[in-house]
């Protein structure tokens, strides 16, 4: 276990932003995830588990407390009649993960490409992209209950998964750290019809082939074209979540000219689209950048701290409202 005092958060995420962290724990074992939170304990201090730091945002002030980092590592794969279940170490990095499993063959998250962070941060969101999510292929999860000290597995029914969301960001905020995850993965390829720009990609550039690997490079080649590299420019992806309607709102929405995209996951209106439609597109508000490419990511090229973000993010999510009538919601969580 590696204990570092006084770490600015803004090193520690992609939006750059965020005063000292009094203490930072790297662990590398389970033993290791019990004496970091009894570290914590012992001194009255409120802990955070971190990824990658793709999605969370820093405030000014820091945090008087114990941010906990999974570096485990390690995937340990079983056969099943259909595909293989694999086990992944939270410290693996997630689009690692991905190229692991689609170099074999193995269908059920190459839609998830690119995606920055942590294998133990997948179910924490359920993150997802393209039609797919990671609660498609989750079978479990190895974590420790902060609450009584314990290891435990919880099922995939256990997290109730809804979009972007798991009894870890919301019900259960800070009370289970992420040890490991678990995925049963198939042979074979990602049944159609794809997302549309996955469609389109394909269609511009006759390619006929769909198994996983293809459809990874795809992903790859679109998400490149679009979103800015957070080692490059300070960012945390997607921004907004997109805004989710029943079928009454979407038919509402559809007579009005807006694009509703239909699909198993329900109706949605990409925030993006309503962000350019606000005019908000390539605008530099309070030091952050709204993406030319996509207007769903914010950039901080010269915002000076948390309140020019604040401010940005009012702006933006007001001027939205005032067209369509749609509250935007942020996606990515706050360490303070």
């Amino acid at each position: 276990m590696k204990i570092n005092e006084n770490i600015l958060i803004s090193s520690l995420t992609t939006m750059r932003l965020g005063g000292p962290a009094r203490y930072v724990v790297e662990v590398e074992s389970y033993d290791d995830v019990a004496e970091a939170f009894g570290f914590a304990r012992q001194f009255g201090l409120p802990t955070f588990a971190l990824g990658y730091g793709a999605n969370t945002i820093g405030h000014d002030e820091g945090f008087n407390g114990v941010v906990v980092i999974n570096r485990m590592l390690g995937i340990d794969e079983k056969p099943t009649t259909d595909g293989v279940r694999l086990k992944i170490m939270g410290g693996e990095y997630w689009d690692d993960v991905v190229a692991y499993a689609c170099k074999k063959g193995l269908t059920g998250i190459e839609a998830l490409s690119k995606i920055p962070g942590l294998a133990a941060s997948a179910p924490v969101q359920n993150i997802g992209a393209y039609g797919q999510e990671i609660a498609d292929t989750l079978v479990e999860i190895d974590v420790f209950d902060t609450s009584d000290s314990s290891y435990k597995t919880l099922s995939k029914s256990d997290l109730k998964f809804s979009y972007r969301k798991s009894i870890l960001n919301t019900t259960d905020i800070n009370r289970y750290f992420v040890i490991s995850i678990t995925l049963d993965l198939k042979s074979g390829e990602m049944p159609r019809p794809f997302y549309n720009s996955i469609e389109q990609y394909m269609k511009e550039h006759s390619i006929s082939d769909c198994s996983p690997q293809s459809i990874r490079q795809i992903v790859s080649a679109i998400r490149d074209s679009k979103l800015p590299d957070p080692m490059e420019q300070a960012s945390s992806g997607s921004f907004f979540k997109n805004i989710y309607l029943d079928n009454n709102e979407a038919l509402i929405a559809e007579s009005k000219g807006y694009p509703v995209y239909r699909g198993k996951d329900g109706n949605k209106i990409n925030s993006g689209w309503l962000i350019d439609q606000a005019g908000l597109k390539g605008r530099l508000l309070h030091g952050m950048r709204v993406s030319e490419k996509a207007p769903l990511v914010l950039i901080n090229e010269s915002a000076k701290g948390y309140n020019d973000l604040k401010a940005a993010r009012a702006e933006i999510v007001a001027k939205v409202y005032d067209k369509f009538g749609y509250w935007l919601e942020q996606e990515p969580v706050e360490l303070q």
